[in-house]
């Protein structure tokens, strides 16, 4: 019992990026200087957060700038990137971060994760992941991840999994 009292749980070096109720969103980390977030005063318009909220389904495109990002919708959950597995984690319902993340590699891992969602994006630089309703001045004050995956294009598979006691999203990238 005292090996494992010390041994580090998997999430020790896992950040985790919250919502404020909308979704999150990826944005190619030189195109964030487009970003507007959400609108300060009510004009009317919901600005870019409104775009990435107009998203249906998991996992979505839109412009920003010159460039696209990903936007992933439907559920508010908090997210992670499991950087081995090249997947975005979204916590949907677990008693536990470890418990979490050990589920979602075993799901990996068995090479039979469910297929829900699909579309291709091309990726040439690192991505920042972030609450949709900030703005990109406000990107450096509230969490984010920056995301390093290999310049190419991507397939990008989202799925729903329940599994006894866990529920997550996964947004793969192969």
């Amino acid at each position: 019992m005292a090996a494992n009292a010390s041994k580090q749980p998997r999430t020790a070096t896992l950040a985790w990026v919250t919502s404020l109720g909308g979704p999150l969103i990826l944005v190619p980390e030189s195109a964030c200087r487009h970003w507007q977030g959400a609108p300060i005063e009510h004009s009317g318009s919901e600005g870019d957060y409104g775009r990435a909220c107009a998203v249906d389904g998991y996992i979505g495109l839109i412009d920003v700038g010159p460039t696209q990002a990903l936007v992933l919708g439907e559920e508010p959950a908090d997210t992670t990137f499991l950087p081995e597995q090249k997947t975005l984690l979204r916590w949907c319902a677990a008693e536990s971060a470890d418990d979490l993340v050990e589920a979602a590699i075993e799901v990996i891992d068995s090479g039979t994760v469910p297929e829900d969602e699909e579309l291709i994006w091309a990726v040439h630089e690192p991505l920042i992941l972030f609450d949709s309703a900030f703005s990109h001045k406000e990107i450096a004050s509230e969490e984010h991840l920056r995301i390093e995956l290999t310049p190419g294009r991507y397939t990008v598979r989202a799925a729903y999994i329940e599994r006894p006691k866990t529920w997550m999203i996964l947004v793969r990238f192969t």
